[in-house]
């Protein structure tokens, strides 16, 4: 079976609400936001990135944290409201 194809708008940012560098994901019918918290980032740096390092090192390493949020969502482990929270281990096991 094919997998699906995701796509990335080119929407990511600071979500101050939510701590946490956040960007949208789409697939089939699906559409989602993906929030990226400064906590997981802090669990692979030791210390918490401040927003604007945040963003730019989901910039850096966007290809990894998009696949991230793609094997959690093939996994169907969304949140309540149907989005997607990372983690430290997501982060570690791309």
């Amino acid at each position: 079976m094919a997998r699906p194809i995701f796509t990335f708008p080119d929407d990511a940012a600071w979500n101050e609400a939510r701590q946490a560098v956040e960007f949208g994901v789409e697939v089939g019918d699906y559409a989602g936001r993906v929030f990226l918290p400064s906590a997981a980032l802090r669990s692979l740096l030791g210390h918490r990135p401040t927003p604007a390092e945040a963003v730019e090192i989901y910039h850096h390493h966007r290809a990894g944290i998009e696949r991230a949020a793609e094997l959690r969502i093939e996994e169907r482990r969304l949140d309540p409201d149907a989005n997607v929270t990372l983690d430290g281990r997501d982060l570690r096991r791309r």
